[in-house]
Parts: structure tokens; sequence; C-alpha cells
């Protein structure tokens, strides 16, 4: 049975496989069509979408399991889940989910085909902050992506931004895993102002991300024909606190800051022992 994290990992590869692009164009071009969005496509067709090198081992329900496996994670927002889903679908093409060795270039521009801004982009891997690698690093498998997995909450969009100090996988490297699309996303002049807005405001994050995938819900859906039912959703727990911190031995010095209008956040440390931080 998939993981609480691949269920809602499930829910953004489902719908990804989405174009805006005319589909008169798109035969020509491409020869191909794209998927229908959000349409469980990628459980209808498991034996074709699972096969997909970005779709290894991700599997299960869709909207509504994704929805119930993140209100599991403790201050993470209540998801809206839309019912009455037509299941007719057809298999999306491979390489329409954006991996973890793309440029920033090729991320975004296939998130703007799919109908999303580089801010919303930033705003979806919201997710990574409760999220661990499978199939990356064999020798580490369910590495987290920060260091409170279990917690949505901001560490996943600082600690993203500190200079790597080991490698993942070695034997004395950390525990954590850092995707090189995360890293250079948070770096980037076109998203690194919406990333850094996240590591102090926690509120705006969980917003935000409620927002965009109440939107990636209804990727080539007619909302007109769906059902609200998420009063089925349970209400994730409150979080114990949601202040930033440093982590122990680690000072402004180490956050590799990259939003030119707005200084980095001034932040307190942890105490306890110096933690290793992922290269990527």
């Amino acid at each position: 049975m998939p993981s609480r994290r691949m269920r809602t990992v499930l829910t953004f590869h489902n719908a990804i496989g989405f174009s805006t692009f005319d589909s008169s164009l798109r035969v020509a071009q491409f020869h191909f069509f794209f998927g229908g969005g959000a349409d469980g496509s990628i459980m209808a067709h498991s034996d074709i979408e699972g096969a997909y090198g970005a779709n290894l081992g991700v599997e299960g329900p869709t909207s509504f399991s994704g929805a119930v496996a993140l209100s599991n994670c403790d201050a993470a927002p209540r998801i809206q889940f839309l019912a009455g889903r037509s299941t007719d679908s057809q298999a999306a093409p491979e390489g329409t989910v954006p991996g973890p060795a793309d440029t920033v270039d090729a991320i975004l521009t296939r998130m703007s085909d799919a109908g999303f801004s580089a801010a919303e982009t930033v705003n979806l891997l919201a997710s990574h902050s409760v999220a661990a690698q499978e199939h990356l690093i064999t020798t580490i498998v369910g590495a987290s992506l920060d260091s409170t997995p279990s917690t949505f909450d901001a560490h996943f969009f600082f600690e993203t931004l500190l200079n790597g100090t080991a490698y993942p996988g070695d034997s004395s490297g950390p525990e954590e895993f850092r995707m090189a699309s995360d890293a250079l996303l948070a770096r980037d002049s076109r998203t690194a102002c919406e990333w850094q807005s996240f590591v102090t405001d926690e509120t705006r994050m969980a917003t935000k991300f409620q927002t965009v995938m109440a939107k990636m819900a209804l990727v080539g859906q007619d909302a007109s024909s769906l059902t609200d039912c998420s009063e089925d959703i349970p209400q994730p727990k409150a979080a114990l606190s949601n202040v930033a911190t440093l982590p122990m031995g680690k000072t402004l010095d180490d956050i590799e800051a990259s939003c030119a209008e707005t200084p980095f956040a001034s932040l307190s440390a942890d105490s306890g022992a110096t933690v290793l931080h992922p290269i990527c």
C-alpha cells in the first residue's frame, strides 16, 4: 500500500499530464494528445503510466486519497475534495511530469503549459515539506526532504537554502535528501522570492498550497459537474510550533538567499548537535 506521502505525490502526477496547447497543433507537432488532467488516468491506465520513470512507486486512488493522506500531517491545510469525475480517461504520455534532474527552464515551461505560474509551482512544492525520496538513491530509501517530514512546515524551504555540507548516501552523510531541482528553484530569480516568503510565514505557505491544490484538482475538469465533499476530509492537527529556526551550528551566513528584493529574515538557532545538510 502506498504511503501517505506517496498518495500526496500521486495527486500531482495524475493531474500534470495535461497541456493547454491547442490540440490541433499538438497532433501536428508532437503526434500525440496529452492526458485529461485530474482524471484518474494514472490509476485507470496504471499499466502504462505506472511504467514511466517519473511514476515509479506511485500508485493508488488519487484526489480523495491524497487529501486524506495530507490530513495526517500536523499543520497541513485541509484540501478540497470534489467527487464525480468521469471514469472515461486516456493515458497521459511519458515526459509530462517534471523530474528532479530537470532545469528550472524545463520545469517552468512544462508547468506553464499545464496552466501554472512560476509562483504556483513553488506553492505546489510545499508538499515536499512532508515528502521523502524512494528511487533516486536506493541506499537511503525513505530519506526525507527536510528535518520535520511529518509536519507541514517551512523547514523544507529554508533548509533547501542551506549550503550543503555532505552527500546523502555516504556512510557519514546526512539523513536528509535534497533534490537538485528544488535547490535550483530555491535560487532562481523567477522563483526565489516566492520560495523565501514562506520561511517565516507558514500560514501564507499553507493558504497558497491549499489554493493551488484546489486548482490542480480541477485541471482538465468542469467544476460545475462535480460535488464538493470536502467535509469528508479530516481536519489536520495543529503544529506544536510554527517558528522557523536555524539548525544547531548554522548562521545566516550558511543561507544561500537569492531573492534580490527582500532581505532574508533573521532566525534564531536551535540547540543541540550540529546537523549535516545534503549536497545535491
